[in-house]
């Protein structure tokens, strides 16, 4: 019986290591995304390098100034913030946030995301545009995402 149970973990062990190589493959491709904005953020030229080959050949969105709600919650409360974007050829050329911060902690991250939040979108495609940190703050983002899903499905063609 003990070899029968020495021989079946083998087995077991095999089938655990490629059920993780398997989600750890499935993971790769969602850091992609990911990674794909954070050279937005870092390094605009090549952004807007890309951007501009894009903007010719899409066209999805009719161009104009939307606006759209978002809200995430905090560990202290639920945040909304609202978000006004024009778009030429589907590129963002302009954007505006502005928030109602319930709590003092919303106020400063809000506040900082505010300010970071044009260096990292305008000059973007708008389907490329997935934002996960901007200037220290992490939880904003989740609002501006959901106004940026909001204004695609206005904005459609």
């Amino acid at each position: 019986m003990i070899r029968t149970a020495l021989a079946s973990r083998p087995v077991r062990a095999g089938a655990a290591l490629t059920a993780v190589a398997g989600v750890a493959l499935l993971a790769g491709c969602a850091p992609e995304a990911s990674e794909a904005e954070e050279p937005a953020t870092t390094d605009t030229s090549e952004s807007t390098d890309s951007s501009s080959a894009d903007t010719g050949s899409s066209g999805s969105y009719a161009d104009g100034t939307y606006t759209a709600d978002g809200s995430y919650a905090t560990p202290e409360s639920v945040e909304t913030i609202t978000v006004t974007v024009t778009l030429e050829d589907d590129v963002i050329t302009a954007v505006e946030v502005t928030g109602d911060p319930q709590k003092r902690e919303s106020e400063q991250y809000q506040g900082e995301f505010i300010g970071g939040i044009a260096d990292v979108v305008v000059g973007q495609d708008i389907d490329d545009i997935q934002v996960s940190r901007v200037a220290g703050s992490s939880l904003t983002s989740g609002g501006f995402n959901e106004a940026i899903e909001t204004i695609k499905s206005e904005a459609a063609n």
